[in-house]
């Protein structure tokens, strides 16, 4: 196993979504409490792929066609404001979608499970809540990212307690719907200057488990950081750090998704221009491939 060079930059980072990159990618959009997918082709739908659009999804995907758009195929349930931050999988012959809704003050992990990916049935209530009051996660749960390793789901997320800190964490299940929290939770902390964290995107590789997971400083730039585990529990943060150098992701790269094709490691994220706590970045998707 050869880790991966502290001086590595995600290649091809240069190229927002519209602007190139390989056919076959599944984007998920999500606008004022909505979930959209665009669907490119078949492969799109069997690899389930999903990657975040921050901030504008219209300026986003102005270069698709528009018989592409598959519009709102699931809304906020009533009494949330959002319906956002998705995970998708293909399982067991049919497409699993983790999302965070809820109010602003409380959010949660829901689910959505569809045949084809376009006719989606959500669960009737939240599947993961926020954790107890005094918990590390006693104010939201967001940020799903679900990879299965028989013979189960596990879900990584970002936990928030009541005095805004943010760390990761990790839930198992067997069936996707009903998820015990490990206790040896949060998985991943802050770092000193670092003032929140979250977004994790989690994969196998070379005998290690390996995650992608955004960082945001104090001055609102967001950056992406690497960590390695041999369990996917116990976690050892990498010196790398993977920033904007192109003017429309100088102030963020955020909100991986990784696919593992072959020898690959192939990265979609957001990028963005503009340092923000929340979504209005001038938002767009760059895909990227992870150097060794």
């Amino acid at each position: 196993m050869t880790e991966p060079d502290p001086e590595a930059r995600l290649a091809g980072a240069s190229a927002p979504l519209g602007a190139g990159g390989p056919e076959g990618v599944a984007v998920r959009t999500e606008v004022r409490g909505q979930v959209g997918v665009i669907i490119l082709d078949d492969k799109a739908r069997r690899n389930a792929l999903s990657a975040q659009i921050a901030g504008s999804a219209v300026a986003a995907l102005e270069s698709l066609r528009a018989s592409d758009v598959r519009a709102v195929v699931l809304r906020a349930a009533a009494g949330s404001y959002i319906a956002a931050n998705g995970s998708a999988l293909s399982y067991g012959g049919q497409f699993w979608y983790w999302y965070e809704t809820g109010a602003r003050d409380r959010l949660r992990i829901s689910l959505a499970r569809s045949a084809d990916a376009r006719a989606w049935q959500p669960e009737p209530a939240p599947v993961v809540d926020a954790g107890p009051a005094g918990s590390w996660d006693e104010r939201a749960v967001v940020d799903p990212y679900v990879i299965r390793i028989e013979p189960y789901f596990y879900l990584y997320y970002l936990g928030q307690d009541r005095a805004a800190r943010q760390r990761i964490g990790v839930a198992r299940s067997g069936d996707g719907v009903h998820w015990e929290k490990l206790r040896s939770n949060p998985v991943v902390e802050m770092d000193e200057e670092e003032a929140g964290i979250g977004e994790p995107a989690v994969w196998q590789s070379d005998g290690f488990y390996w995650m992608l997971y955004t960082v945001r400083d104090f001055a609102e730039n967001r950056y992406l950081r690497l960590a390695r585990s041999t369990d996917g529990v116990r976690w050892t943060k990498l010196a790398v750090q993977y920033k904007g150098t192109q003017a429309w992701n100088s102030k963020a790269i955020c909100d991986p998704t990784v696919v593992v094709e072959g020898g690959r490691i192939l990265v979609w994220f957001g990028g963005g221009d503009v340092a923000s706590p929340d979504e209005n970045l001038h938002g767009q998707i760059g895909f990227a491939t992870l150097a060794r």
